[in-house]
């Protein structure tokens, strides 16, 4: 259903003053005097009564003595306002990284990543996502993975850890993944090390996997690329609806995946 020109209307007339949005929000939670509302926007008497008789126009709000509060469609007016914001906010937060965000795979609302952490590489700090990650890494107890690499650095810490029984880790990584830290020499031995730790389980998925997401004890973070392998951004988020998504996505791939030993990595150095 298209939105009638009169509906613009009445949204324009929300969104022209901070100081309607804020009254009719206040008025939906309980009932408040002008001397209240004043208190808690900051908008004058004279202003304060323009808005007020407004809302009496539209039946947005009633009136018992001193006290307002917003009727059932003031209500209704006031909560799809918030949620109206909450989408904007949450779009122009995510903007700059749409392109690169694997949405055909998320099973949640994406306004679930409004408070989402976003990390971009800077001029300063081309690695700053990766950084993010290695942070909460150094500080994780429980982690579940799911990516098409493993670099060097997420492994030297996530092998320190598990080395040091305070950390236990599981992976599914893309065979790609694997073949390229058995083809280099000063990656392989350190990863035969942590397949050796019991406290560290890795499987391949020969059909590849499309994203890099991690939960790190109540957190989930995905590394996002561009179709050319470049480093993007981070986004990590303790959101329930993500979490449970990012543990439903690593299931499906471990499920789907190849358990690897230490003895099954080569001895060789390639020629």
């Amino acid at each position: 259903m298209e939105p009638s020109e009169a509906s613009l209307e009445e949204i324009e007339f929300l969104s022209l003053s901070p100081n309607r949005v804020a009254v009719l929000g206040l008025l939906a939670e309980e009932s408040h005097t002008r001397t209240e509302l004043a208190g808690e926007t900051g908008a004058s008497q004279a202003t304060l009564g323009r808005i007020l008789s407004d809302f009496a126009d539209r039946s947005w709000i009633t009136r018992a003595g001193s006290e307002y509060r917003a009727t059932a469609t003031g209500c209704l007016v006031a909560a799809g306002f918030d949620d109206l914001q909450t989408i904007l906010e949450t779009e122009r937060k995510l903007r700059t990284i749409v392109e690169y965000l694997p949405s055909e795979e998320f099973e949640f609302d994406i306004r679930r990543l409004s408070d989402a952490t976003i990390t971009l590489p800077t001029q300063t700090r081309p690695n700053a996502p990766l950084q993010r990650l290695l942070s909460l890494l150094r500080e994780g107890e429980r982690v579940r993975a799911v990516s098409h690499a493993f670099n060097e650095q997420t492994l030297t810490v996530v092998r320190e850890r598990t080395g040091a029984d305070v950390q236990t880790f599981e992976g599914v990584f893309s065979q790609d993944a694997i073949d390229a830290l058995e083809a280099d020499p000063s990656l392989r031995s350190p990863f035969r090390t942590l397949l050796e730790n019991e406290r560290a389980t890795v499987r391949t998925r020969q059909e590849g996997v499309p994203i890099a997401a991690m939960v790190i004890d109540e957190t989930a973070y995905l590394l996002l690329r561009d179709d050319h392998g470049v480093l993007r951004a981070a986004v990590d988020t303790d959101d329930d609806a993500v979490r449970s998504w990012a543990h439903e996505r690593f299931e499906a791939y471990w499920a789907d995946a190849t358990p690897l030993e230490a003895g099954d990595l080569s001895s060789s150095t390639p020629e």
